[in-house]
């Protein structure tokens, strides 16, 4: 009897909603509507072909835009995006769920004007959850269930129900337990004022907004625009952060400019290029990611030991490859959630950690092991068959005091008998013009410590 009722209720409220919105369509006019698909997991190639579409309605003065949905969710941080252009379009936007619109999903179909799904279809289930499928901290929650009201809100729909879909404690009499998240079938959502029309297909759906006459013109992706998509992938924008972080260091471990730094430069490039061609990835951005290799150069090849230049430099490049997925403008970080900056920082640190313990790794298969032909020179020139590595002369100075010409930190160069000769301290450093002996000869250098 209960479900009778509903389903009643359910026909009455379509009935009227497809009367208002016939009211509003002139159906003598020839009416262009422009459409687009969101028909796999959320996250920034999405929000890149929703911004593009956009666009395109836009310059092709549609009438109205038509987003035709089936997906189980996908980030937040994308949702959210897509989202806030649904609401800020002149142009009314309208969505058919053909199957799925879950979790994310959910978030961008409330935002539409108006909603249509197909029969045993469903929209709901919101609660934030991670990638193993597990709850995440409240915190997160909370900023999901203020998204679902407001978007409620804004759209004149009820956000107690936008809210319960994401929060399983909230009771609603007649609508949900406690305990359960919520999720409507294509009938619960007509009858609670989640869904506009029943329909089976797109011409179904032009056709319940009371349109006689219409051309649909669909987005076209270029090649350009998918390759773009590809590289934005989270998960490829790590493999390049790894190529990147990967490549300096095989680099620092050979002689010379070889195949490692221009691996690192093409994966830079590829990382970049597609972010900033988005307005994602600022000038100074690239900018402070270029200073921080280069203080990285200056800290290995200039200055002995690892201090303030090298560290200061790694800061750098960690900050402009989090930074460039982070839709600032300028300096200006108002209005961003803590959680679209956060995650960028995630992915770069834990990317780089992959990619230096895989690079020791590798590294340390690739020059021990044979099965790739002779990587690496494994001749010893043993001292017992003749070989030397040094003048012995300097030998003589073992026990010798002379005085730091410059800054031992540990290498520098000391004085000897109106002599200049390199030399590293033994403990710590030494500071210039301090008086120094010489306590060993190995390595073709002087070990020196201060007096």
């Amino acid at each position: 009897m209960k479900s009778n009722i509903i389903i009643v209720l359910a026909l009455l409220i379509s009935i009227i909603s497809v009367v208002n919105l016939k009211a509003q369509i002139d159906s003598t006019k020839h009416y262009r509507v422009y459409k687009f698909d969101i028909k796999e997991e959320i996250a920034p190639p999405v929000l890149h072909r929703t911004q593009k579409a956009f666009k395109e309605a836009e310059e092709l003065n549609a009438d109205f835009i038509l987003l035709h949905l089936n997906t189980y969710g996908g980030l937040v941080d994308a949702a959210d995006s897509i989202r806030t252009k649904i609401i800020n379009s002149k142009i009314p936007v309208y969505v058919f769920i053909d199957n799925n619109a879950a979790s994310a999903g959910a978030l961008i179909s409330i935002a539409c004007d108006k909603i249509f799904m197909r029969r045993g279809a469903t929209i709901g289930a919101a609660t934030v959850v991670n990638q193993t499928g597990e709850v995440v901290p409240d915190k997160y929650q909370s900023y999901m269930r203020a998204m679902m009201r407001s978007t409620a809100e804004v759209k004149g729909r009820n956000p107690d129900i936008a809210e319960a879909m994401v929060d399983p404690s909230i009771h609603i009499e007649g609508v949900i337990d406690s305990g359960k998240v919520l999720t409507f079938t294509t009938t619960e959502a007509m009858s609670n004022g989640f869904c506009d029309g029943q329909a089976e297909n797109i011409d179904e759906v032009i056709s319940l907004l009371g349109v006689k006459s219409y051309e649909i013109v669909e987005q076209k992706l270029t090649a350009t625009d998918k390759i773009i998509h590809f590289l934005i992938n989270p998960m490829v924008s790590g493999l390049l952060i790894m190529l990147i972080i990967g490549g300096i260091y095989f680099e620092l471990q050979t002689p010379g400019i070889g195949f490692p730094l221009a691996a690192s430069v093409t994966a830079a490039i590829l990382y970049f290029a597609p972010l900033y061609i988005e307005g994602l990835a600022e000038h100074w951005e690239v900018l402070i990611f270029i200073v921080g290799l280069v203080l990285v150069a200056i800290e290995v090849f200039a200055l002995p030991g690892f201090g303030v230049a090298g560290i200061s430099g790694i800061i750098l490049i960690i900050l402009s490859l989090a930074l460039s997925m982070v839709g600032n403008v300028g300096f200006n970080f108002e209005g961003i959630p803590s959680e679209k900056i956060a995650i960028p920082f995630f992915i770069v640190i834990i990317a780089s950690f992959a990619s230096l313990v895989s690079s020791f790794y590798i590294g340390k298969k690739l020059f021990t092991t044979t099965r790739f032909g002779k990587l690496a020179l494994d001749t010893v020139q043993d001292t017992n068959a003749g070989f030397t590595s040094g003048d012995d002369k300097l030998k003589h100075f073992l026990g010798k005091e002379g005085v730091a010409v410059t800054m031992l930190r540990p290498a520098g160069t000391i004085e000897i008998e109106n002599e200049h000769y390199d030399a590293v301290a033994q403990v710590s450093f030494i500071e210039k013009g301090e008086k120094v002996v010489v306590v060993k000869y190995e390595h073709m250098q002087l070990v020196v410590k201060k007096i």
